[in-house]
């Protein structure tokens, strides 16, 4: 991609863009690449600043993974957000590890977590800027944990259909049980008997295709 591209994209989507010198965006625009990750590349495994990253298509799955292995899924990124948390020398305060896979192919733009966190000790704002971006996702974060630790299966289930469904504008998901379970940080055979349950009260219709809702109304009682 070319360096006025980069230009013109960062200047869209970062609020700080005008305020920084011309030879500070020049050194992001120059350590910046247009890439693809393949369907289920370990983009940032927690060990190092892989950079700021802005999904332009696909999904990116953020989690944390205990030392037995299991993980929970975090959040998710799709076209349009972008990334801070895989940029740990940007984030020094943020001590914890986080992983990103690609749950999709994904095409992303990358700022070299190096390049970002030197021009940022120049520029307080984007500093700021960085530390906001990382501090709106920890609501996310911490209604997974809410939902993990206080709401039973059924419920988590209900609302993760119903958000998916908004996301995608859609009352079609097609989800495998695996993935919503990874999602939810949950088992597939849980997921599975959870949805059968679903499809027995009509609330849904299960099919190779994927997860129909049928009754969003029983569907949101659920939730509740």
């Amino acid at each position: 991609m070319a360096q006025p591209l980069f230009e013109s994209f960062y200047e869209e989507v970062l609020p700080f863009w005008n305020d920084i010198s011309k030879s500070d965006r020049e050194i992001i625009c120059q350590n910046s690449f247009d890439t693809v990750y393949p369907k289920g590349t370990n983009i940032h495994d927690g060990n190092e600043c892989s950079g700021v990253i802005f999904v332009r298509s696909g999904s990116l799955r953020l989690y944390i993974m205990s030392e037995s292995g299991k993980d929970i899924t975090l959040y998710r990124l799709h076209k349009g957000d972008m990334c801070m948390l895989s940029a740990s020398c940007v984030l020094k305060t943020i001590t914890f590890d986080v992983f990103v896979d690609a749950e999709e192919d994904s095409e992303c733009y990358v700022i070299s977590g190096s390049s970002f966190a030197e021009v940022s000790s120049r520029n307080p704002q984007m500093k700021i800027f960085a530390l906001e971006t990382a501090v709106s996702r920890f609501s996310d974060v911490m209604w997974v944990m809410q939902q993990i630790l206080f709401m039973s299966i059924d419920k988590r289930l209900a609302v993760f259909l119903l958000d998916e469904s908004a996301r995608i504008n859609s009352d079609i998901i097609t989800l495998t049980h695996e993935q919503i379970a990874r999602y939810m940080g949950s088992a597939r055979e849980v997921v599975s008997r959870m949805l059968k349950y679903f499809a027995n009260e009509g609330i849904v219709e299960l099919s190779r295709k994927g997860i129909k809702i049928l009754d969003k109304k029983r569907l949101r009682k659920s939730a509740l």
